[in-house]
C-alpha cells in the first residue's frame, strides 16, 4: 500500500514538530507549511491524502484555506481536519462552516489525533477510489457505474475522452507541466457537467490523460461541445509565447526525426444504449474507445457519436 501524504500547516514550529513526530510514527509522509498561503500553494501543487490546518495562521487563516479548497471542483474531496484553540467555539463553528471534515482542539492527545486521522482516511478511501492526481473516481468505480446502469436498464451516454499530442507536450515541457494540463482538463469536465449536465452524471479518470463521462443522452452533445470549447480556450496558456503564436512545438519522433507537433487537443468518443443492448461495461468502453480513435484523426478537438444500432429481430 502506498504511503499516505499529510500536509500539516501551523505558524508555531513547536506544534509542527509535535504533529510531525506523532504522525510519522504511523508511517505517514509529512509535508509542512508555516502559513495559509504556503499551505494553499502546496495543496494545489501535489497530491495529498489529508490536510491538518491550524485555524489561526498568517497570510491566510485555516478557514480561508478551507473555503478555497472546498470551492475548487478538483480539490473539494480532499479531507481537512481543522486544529483549533481550547475553548474557541467560534473557531470550531467557522471551520465546519468552511467545509472542514473534522476538528481537533489544542493541546491535543496524540492517540486521539491519530484515531481521527485514521478515521478520516478510511472514510475517504471507502467513499472514493480515486485517481491520486485529480481525485476523480478510478477504474473500479467507472466499471461499477456502467454495470449498475446496465443492470437497472437505464438509458445513458458513455463518453471516452483523451488528449491528442500529449506525449510530445510532456517530452517538451516536462511531467509537472503535463500534470497541470491533466488537472485543468479534469476541472473543465467538472464545469461541463455543472453547466450542461445533471446531478446524476458521473466523471471518472482512467489514468494518464484518459477520462470518461457517463451522462444523460439528451445532454451529452452539449456537454461535449462545452468541453471542446473550453479546452481550446485554455490549452494555449500551457505553452510559451513562441509555441503559442506559431501553433505547434518542435519535437522528435522515436527515430529522432524533427516534427512540428500541433498544440494539445481533446478527442471524445460517445456511445449510447438507446438503440443497442449492452450486457457489460467492457462492451461499452470498447466501442467508445474505437469512436475516440476516429475522432483523433480529425483536426483539433472533436467528438464522434455512435450512430449504429442493433439489427431488429
Amino acid at each position: 500500500m502506498a504511503i499516505q501524504r499529510i500536509l500539516i500547516a501551523d505558524d508555531d514550529p513547536d506544534i509542527l514538530d509535535v504533529l510531525e513526530i506523532t504522525l510519522s510514527g504511523d508511517n505517514y509522509e509529512i509535508v509542512k507549511a508555516n502559513d495559509g498561503e504556503e499551505a494553499l500553494n502546496i495543496i494545489r501543487s501535489r497530491p495529498l491524502d489529508l490536510v491538518l490546518l491550524d485555524y489561526k495562521m498568517p497570510k491566510k487563516d485555516g478557514r480561508q484555506v478551507c473555503l478555497e479548497v472546498k470551492k475548487d471542483l478538483l480539490l473539494r474531496q480532499l479531507p481537512i481536519i481543522m486544529v483549533t484553540g481550547k475553548g474557541e467555539v467560534s473557531d470550531k463553528v467557522g471551520g465546519i462552516d468552511a467545509g472542514a471534515d473534522d476538528y481537533i482542539v489544542k493541546p491535543f492527545n496524540p492517540e486521539e489525533l491519530l484515531a481521527r486521522v485514521r478515521m478520516i482516511l478510511r472514510r475517504t478511501a471507502s467513499a472514493l477510489e480515486a485517481n491520486p492526481l485529480t481525485r476523480l473516481p478510478g477504474n473500479i468505480s467507472i466499471m461499477d457505474e456502467i454495470n449498475k446502469r446496465l443492470e437497472q436498464n437505464k438509458i445513458f451516454a458513455f463518453s471516452y475522452l483523451d488528449l491528442d499530442k500529449f506525449k510530445a507536450y510532456n517530452d517538451t515541457y516536462g511531467f509537472e507541466r503535463g500534470d497541470e494540463v491533466i488537472k485543468e482538463t479534469a476541472r473543465i469536465l467538472l464545469r461541463a457537467i455543472k453547466e450542461k449536465g445533471s446531478a446524476n452524471d458521473f466523471i471518472g479518470h482512467i489514468g494518464g490523460d484518459d477520462f470518461v463521462i457517463v451522462a444523460e443522452v439528451g445532454e451529452i452533445d452539449a456537454v461535449c461541445r462545452y468541453i471542446i470549447e473550453e479546452f481550446e480556450k485554455v490549452v494555449p496558456q500551457f505553452y510559451n509565447e513562441q509555441d503559442r503564436v506559431r501553433g505547434y512545438i518542435i519535437a522528435h519522433d522515436r527515430k529522432g526525426i524533427e516534427q512540428q507537433v500541433p498544440l494539445v487537443s481533446i478527442s471524445i468518443g460517445v456511445v449510447t444504449n438507446e438503440t443497442r443492448k449492452f450486457t457489460h461495461a467492457a462492451q461499452v468502453a470498447e466501442i467508445a474507445a474505437e469512436l475516440k480513435q476516429r475522432a483523433k484523426k480529425l483536426e483539433r478537438s472533436n467528438f464522434i457519436k455512435d450512430q449504429r444500432q442493433d439489427n431488429p429481430k
